[in-house]
């Protein structure tokens, strides 16, 4: 039984964390920097200490403080959320060697999925549809132009350890490759501590399509349906939706098999996302396992009525799942908008200082998880990302307008937020109508958005100037009518002149 966590972690998803302790009567301990002495994480929690300084290689990507911290405060578990150690293979060893339970699955499955080109060649022989390409990393500038060659141009270079959008490179010709490959490679060195890289083919215009799975230590196995991820910035999600409004009941159940067949095949237990591209004629392409809780989980429990985290500590514990696949349903539709400190008219540069006045929306169907309030600082030291915002309603029309509404509700002083070109992108014609892929804001950037924007005021304003044109015409001739003695008004003439 876990009497107590250590919350490996800062921000909104530990502030999710510490929630479910306390519904489930687990004390909740977290770390914070000094960065982090304003934030909602360290008031909430059960005990909070004090790790290190802002620099994160000093604090929360600090191994050895993080498990001696753990044994002295005599954690059970550490959850890690997502970010920082929730991916890190040598990190959960550890865990397993000084018997701290760590609430994810085991070092032997994220190690097996964190390679790349690994999970690549384990999903091949699953039967799980993988993206053209190759198997084995590519050594040289030749081998590599060979392989684009029989591939077929375009294709995408790839870090064997990558993620978040870095170490990738889209290649046109054979003109562009050599320079692509030296500068792949040396990106992936410096963000992975690899320069192993591979190739596969580039997809045009794919839809990023997810798949949540859970698993616990006795073999049971869940799909809770899909979530698209399409809508993105350099690579990284921003708005999120469950269910797909692309995918059919017949690719549903295809696109579910396949995940639960990856999960499987690496033994996997704990919340893990299988991540798909999908092509316009909805054929489906392995891209990765991530093997931890998403940043998204929220539309997936907003659909399903499941405690994701609460269920990763049961699992955890080692427990049986709480729910078979019979028990789950999607009932209606959610959406996601993350709310960053950012600036999106200067190329999403970070806004950083103090929130001075901060007061999230509310209302039916409106769920906000934030790690900040009133007096919290947003630091350059880490992910500007301020709170996520999900609504859940009965179709995605309806969502659409509830999601509108809330962000409009929503107000953030002291620094600049993406809030007003969430609005944009939600209230674009082609979002409403389900036409988008992950190149939607390459295709439609902030300045396209607000330029038709502002032309469909231009448009709404000539028509109020004209409704206003037409009432005072109206009050004229009802006010020359009124004091001319010849004519008697009626009682609806007269209301109207009023």
């Amino acid at each position: 039984m876990i009497k107590k966590i250590l919350i490996a972690n800062r921000g909104e998803i530990a502030v999710r964390i510490i929630r479910a302790c306390r519904e489930l009567e687990i004390i909740s301990s977290v770390m914070y920097t000094d960065a982090d002495k304003t934030s909602l994480h360290t008031r909430l929690a059960d005990e909070s200490y004090l790790i290190g300084s802002p620099i994160a290689s000093d604090s929360y990507l600090n191994q050895e403080k993080i498990i001696n911290l753990a044994l002295q405060i005599n954690a059970d578990a550490i959850h890690p959320g997502y970010g920082f150690f929730s991916e890190n293979a040598a990190f959960i060893k550890e865990c397993e060697k000084k018997k701290i339970n760590f609430i994810g699955p085991s070092s032997s499955s994220v190690a097996l999925m964190g390679n790349k080109i690994e999970a690549r060649k384990l999903m091949l022989k699953n039967n799980v549809p993988i993206v053209p390409g190759t198997t084995e990393q590519i050594r040289s500038v030749d081998e590599g132009l060979k392989a684009a060659t029989n591939i077929g141009y375009p294709v995408i270079l790839k870090a064997t350890a990558g993620g978040g959008g870095k170490g990738m490179r889209k290649i046109e010709s054979h003109k562009e490759f050599e320079s692509a490959f030296e500068a792949t490679k040396r990106e992936a060195l410096k963000a992975f501590a690899s320069d192993e890289i591979y190739i596969e083919k580039f997809i045009v215009n794919p839809r990023h399509i997810e798949v949540q799975i859970f698993g616990d230590k006795n073999g049971n196995y869940v799909h809770l349906f899909e979530r698209e991820c399409s809508i993105q910035r350099r690579h990284q999600k921003i708005i999120e939706e469950s269910p797909s409004s692309f995918v059919d009941e017949i690719t549903r159940q295809k696109i579910t098999s396949a995940a639960v067949n990856a999960a499987r095949a690496c033994n996997y237990f704990n919340a893990g996302t299988v991540e798909f591209l999908m092509d316009a004629n909805k054929n489906f392409y392995f891209l990765e396992m991530n093997t931890r809780l998403q940043v998204e989980h929220l539309v997936t429990e907003m659909i399903t009525g499941k405690d994701l985290v609460k269920e990763q500590i049961s699992v955890a514990s080692g427990n049986r799942l709480s729910f078979n696949q019979n028990d789950l349903k999607i009932n209606g539709h959610s959406l996601e908008c993350r709310i960053y400190a950012e600036d999106p008219s200067n190329n999403f540069l970070p806004s950083t200082g103090k929130i001075l006045d901060y007061h999230p929306p509310s209302g039916p169907g409106v769920r906000v998880e934030s790690g900040f309030v009133t007096g919290s600082v947003i630091s350059i030291y880490y992910d500007p990302l301020i709170s996520k915002l999900a609504c859940w309603s009965e179709d995605r029309h309806s969502v659409i307008n509830r999601m509108l509404r809330a962000l409009t509700e929503y107000s953030i002083s002291g620094l600049t937020t993406n809030i007003s070109f969430l609005k944009l992108i939600v209230d674009n014609s082609f979002f409403r109508s389900g036409d988008i892929n992950i190149n939607f804001l390459v295709d439609n950037p902030f300045e396209s958005l607000s330029r038709s924007t502002s032309e469909q005021l231009s448009v709404e304003t000539e028509n109020i100037v004209s409704i206003f044109a037409a009432l005072l015409k109206v009050n004229s001739i009802s006010r020359e009518m009124r004091h001319d003695n010849s004519v008697k008004l009626n009682s609806w003439q007269e209301q109207m002149y009023e």
